[in-house]
């Protein structure tokens, strides 16, 4: 007998799993995984950092996590290899097994299916997918958005997962004639992204409001219930206006690390400012 087709993703899964309407998102750096060429030896510190971080993200406020591979750097442009999936979906395990909160996945630079998979096993909420439609020119060489074969895999594999998707994503620049407007337009009616984050031109660097207003504008007159995450550069300072621009929610990971450097742990009194300011501005 043949199975019944797996149901749709639910109408709005990336709000309905968060118990506010403008989300902070704090970022889970991982070290260099085993295979990486800063790779220390030491799986068990991985973990340790990774849950670490994650207790004190939480213990500092802030609604919801991204776990990624930060430390993989260089990076594999699309596809890893099995053995990073693998690290990641045990360290993912053990943080979102310690949590109450909803937990994000992204496979840098761009996988992906992996970062679904992932996500699927853990019971993570949501994705983030770097270039999802149209293409970049990267460190990495030309990346190409894969939203055909991202959606797809989705529904193979019954994943409850949000797919939250940039537009002129960071260290990165769009090939062809696609501005900021037309790129979040095809991202959200034909990428079928479920959320949009806009970003500054590298880590930890300021998203421009003149960016994040176009998109929240662009998305706006789509009429769609997508939301708008700003994905770089919130600090104390700028997390009201960012809100108060239009955003839905923001990733934030350099602000939070001590002496503001990415690759270092998260510190519990800059966390507490950002939330802070967020919740009082």
């Amino acid at each position: 007998m043949t199975p019944p087709p797996p149901p749709p993703p639910p109408t709005h899964p990336f709000r309905e799993r968060f118990e506010t309407e403008q989300p902070i998102l704090g970022m889970v750096h991982l070290p260099p995984l085993p295979g990486a060429p800063r790779f220390d030896g030491d799986r068990a510190a991985i973990r340790e950092r990774a849950l670490t971080d994650a207790e004190t993200l939480l213990e500092g406020g802030v609604d919801g996590l991204v776990l990624e591979n930060f430390g993989d750097a260089p990076f594999y442009p699309e596809s890893v290899p099995t053995h990073v999936v693998a690290e990641m979906t045990v360290v993912a395990k053990t943080v979102a097994d310690a949590v109450d909160v909803p937990l994000g996945i992204n496979v840098l630079r761009n996988d992906a299916d992996a970062a679904l998979a992932i996500a699927g096993a853990v019971g993570a909420s949501f994705v983030r997918v770097n270039v999802h439609t149209g293409s970049a020119a990267t460190d990495q060489g030309i990346l190409e958005g894969r939203a055909h074969e991202t959606l797809r895999s989705r529904r193979e594999i019954t994943a409850d997962v949000a797919i939250l998707a940039d537009v002129h994503v960071k260290h990165a620049t769009p090939i062809g004639e696609r501005g900021l407007e037309r790129a979040t337009r095809e991202t959200v009616e034909r990428g079928l992204a479920d959320g949009v984050i806009v970003s500054g031109p590298g880590t930890g660097e300021e998203t421009a409001l003149v960016d994040l207003e176009c998109v929240v504008e662009t998305v706006r007159d789509l009429e769609r219930d997508v939301p708008v995450i700003v994905g770089s550069g919130v600090t104390p300072e700028s997390v009201p206006e960012v809100f108060e621009r239009g955003a839905d929610g923001a990733i934030v990971g350099t602000a939070f690390k001590r002496g503001g450097e990415p690759e270092n742990p998260v510190a519990l009194e800059r966390v507490r400012a950002v939330v802070g300011a967020a919740q009082t501005g």
